[in-house]
């Protein structure tokens, strides 16, 4: 069993933005800049705001982070996008999700310019992902093929399943694997024999947001076994949607509940932003 260590990729990555972030300041004489709006006073959302807004610093970009009581009204913060979307600093925003309930979410994410829909949640994203001409790819799933690629890990051919029909991980996730033309399932909730399903699979993708819902005899030998999922078990412990401890002695590849994923999805929203500001220099 290898581990897929998100951490240590990321830092490859990150170095590597760093050093075209340098050559884009220079060229242009300005920096890429990320805008993150927070409505509310979510604990994990702020947690995430934060390390998002760290990495920026870490790389060289402009960053802009507004902090909205929950009390902001849709009309306000629908001006506040479009005074982002306008703003030449800014090429990429990013609305950190739930916003509060009196919010709607779909309109606000379609208020976002799709040439800063550095998140790729808005209809026009998502259409470009589902043909295969992407500007920008959703972080999570964008993050696993990363994943994929650092490790030598081949998708074509392969038979991948992935559990989780969300439009921000399932959905996204599917298609890029499709598009490395692997042999997608996407599995749910409503799935009948599910078990019998992801024995089957090469590659499990697993964002069904259970803890520990994958176990050992729902995996192949020699699987490569992709967790998403961020939980807290019963002794209030981070882990994720796969019983690591029993999972990675049949596994190939397994990623780590936390080291996984989560350090990818953040370097993934750089690499958008980046490419969102040598778009817009183009």
């Amino acid at each position: 069993m290898t581990l897929l260590d998100g951490k240590l990729t990321s830092k490859k990555l990150r170095a590597r933005f760093a050093e075209q972030v340098r050559s884009y300041e220079e060229t242009y004489g300005k920096k890429p800049g990320l805008a993150v709006i927070l409505v509310g006073e979510d604990p994990a959302s702020q947690t995430y705001v934060k390390n998002k807004e760290l990495a920026c610093l870490e790389v060289g970009f402009y960053s802009e982070v507004h902090r909205l009581p929950e009390s902001t009204t849709q009309e306000e913060l629908l001006e506040l996008i479009a005074k982002l979307n306008a703003d030449d600093k800014i090429h990429g925003i990013l609305v950190q999700l739930p916003v509060p309930r009196h919010i709607d979410e779909v309109t606000v994410i379609e208020a976002i310019d799709p040439k800063k829909d550095v998140d790729a949640f808005g209809y026009a994203s998502v259409g470009r992902i589902m043909v295969g001409n992407p500007d920008f790819l959703p972080c999570t799933p964008a993050g696993v093929m990363a994943l994929l690629d650092e490790y030598d890990i081949p998708v074509e051919g392969k038979n991948a399943v992935v559990i989780g029909r969300s439009n921000i991980v399932g959905k996204p996730q599917a298609m890029l694997l499709l598009h490395k033309n692997a042999t997608v399932t996407v599995c749910h909730s409503k799935t009948q024999n599910l078990a019998d399903i992801t024995r089957e699979a090469d590659i499990l993708v697993v964002a069904i947001g259970r803890a520990k819902f994958v176990t050992q005899d729902m995996v192949k030998d020699g699987a490569v076994v992709i967790d998403v999922g961020m939980n807290r078990d019963e002794n209030g412990r981070l882990c994720g949607d796969v019983d690591f401890d029993a999972v990675k002695e049949k596994a190939s590849f397994i990623t780590p509940v936390p080291g996984g994923c989560g350090p990818m999805t953040i370097t993934m929203l750089l690499q958008n932003t980046l490419t969102a500001a040598k778009n817009a220099a183009k």
